[in-house]
């Protein structure tokens, strides 16, 4: 395996050329700088280097062994994270101003796409986990039910999320077979899964069957953070160029070449030793919740996350993730019932074993206590979101809100999740989960 991107690089930043060009910083790192060797391989767009949204050389040449590793019809890099993919794979399959389904615990960037291309969002409403605004279920069958009841809106695609920030992996071969009945592409925000395409048995969503989705490399693989791909199946029939030329749409003209070099490389690391490592991986975080249980609840989630119902021992998950702070372990993600921990191939046996002394050293009530009360409802909607984003707004307290539109998605942040989107109107409800959520002001429309 090549990597193409890579090796011009390095052969530049080894040379003797002298940089007349961008950069600013000349291959040069300023006095005390503790990443300085960063700076000779950060490069633009020079003769030879090709160009991220013109793709016809090296970067190409990269983007095909991916596609080539992942089994794909098209893979291309983006150096703007998963975000840049969504938007790249809604503006591609939606254009402007249509309607699609979409699973409601999706990214904010999917509501920013709408705004951006006054798509309107047709909210498929998970059965959520009990204190989750994040996680739930998403059969089939619902989705089925979703398509047949929105066929005089012409739903141009289905939209989910999977796996979802608490780690459930939804049935994407049947929910593709579903959207295919119907000949409606299904696209799939995997931005936490790229690494499930080298498990023994692949669950990666395109050879489950989905017609587009995104991977966040960055997120579970040895990437640079912003490192993404973009992947489309054998039905979507639409080239690299085509999806390239969405993505400039949205794209910063000078994408990071440190990205994409840490992309490139990674592709030898998928085509030659990932699998062992990944199993190996696998083994030892299975042997991790084996031994935290039954001190603590641990949910069922992909190979690669370890989620703790924090309530079950008498702590909430920020409680938690607090404590293990300050032991030293900084954790994904945590609320008023879960703390999350994503893991990837290079954690160490060492890492594991601190995250298990550290959490065996916490000092637990004991005393369960019952997850709060979030339940997401249908809200009406006033506005689409792009005229709300663009309306005059103001700041409100959130008790103050009742019955006001909101001017801006209000999100559990992180994961970005919608409580409420932009033109939706508030209710008592939303109120609650807000406050749950700490979230005490909102943006309304003025």
């Amino acid at each position: 395996m090549d990597t193409p991107i890579y090796d011009f690089v390095n052969d530049y930043a080894n040379g003797t050329s002298v940089r007349a060009h961008m950069p600013g910083h000349k291959g040069r790192a300023l006095p005390d700088c503790g990443f300085g060797d960063a700076f000779g391989y950060d490069i633009t767009e020079i003769c030879g280097a090709d160009a991220l949204f013109e793709a016809k050389g090296i970067i190409r040449q990269s983007e095909k062994n991916a596609s080539d590793i992942f089994g794909t019809s098209e893979t291309i890099y983006s150096a703007g994270g998963s975000t840049l993919c969504i938007q790249t794979m809604l503006a591609a399959v939606c254009g402007r101003g249509k309607a699609f389904i979409c699973a409601r615990n999706a990214h904010r960037s999917v509501i920013n796409a709408c705004v951006l291309l006054d798509l309107e969002p047709i909210w498929l409403y998970p059965e959520y986990k009990k204190g989750s605004a994040v996680s739930g279920e998403i059969s089939p069958e619902s989705v089925e039910d979703s398509i047949i009841s929105n066929m005089d809106k012409r739903p141009a695609c289905v939209f989910i999320t999977s796996p979802d920030y608490l780690g459930k992996i939804y049935g994407i071969k049947e929910i593709a077979e579903v959207c295919h009945k119907y000949d409606i592409p299904l696209l799939v925000d995997n931005a936490h899964g790229a690494y499930l395409a080298f498990l023994e048995n692949n669950l990666h969503p395109i050879a489950l069957g989905a017609d587009m989705c995104c991977d966040s490399a960055h997120k579970t693989l040895p990437v640079l953070t912003g490192g993404a791909y973009l992947h489309t199946g054998d039905r979507m029939k639409i080239s690299a160029e085509e999806l390239k030329r969405n993505m400039s749409l949205f794209g910063s003209t000078s994408p990071s070449y440190l990205v994409m070099e840490s992309l490139d490389l990674c592709n030898k690391y998928l085509a030659y030793g990932i699998r062992k490592d990944l199993s190996e991986t696998a083994q030892r975080i299975n042997a991790l919740k084996a031994r935290l249980s039954p001190a603590y609840e641990i949910l069922d989630s992909e190979p690669l996350k370890l989620t703790v119902n924090a309530l079950s021992c008498g702590l909430s998950g920020n409680d938690l993730a607090a404590r293990l702070r300050e032991r030293k372990v900084e954790i994904e993600y945590s609320d008023a019932a879960h703390a999350v921990m994503m893991f990837s191939v290079m954690n160490t046996e060492e890492d594991l074993d601190r995250i298990a002394s550290a959490m065996e050293s916490i000092p637990m009530p004991r005393i369960r206590i019952e997850p709060p009360d979030i339940d997401i409802m249908p809200l009406k909607r006033a506005l689409s979101p792009a005229e709300a984003c663009f309306s005059p707004k103001e700041r409100v307290n959130t008790e103050n809100s009742l019955g006001k539109i909101a001017a801006e998605t209000v999100s559990v942040c992180p994961p970005c999740v919608p409580v409420v989107t932009a033109g939706e109107i508030i209710d008592e409800n939303t109120i609650k989960i807000l406050k749950i959520y700490s979230i005490f002001q909102v943006n309304v429309i003025k």
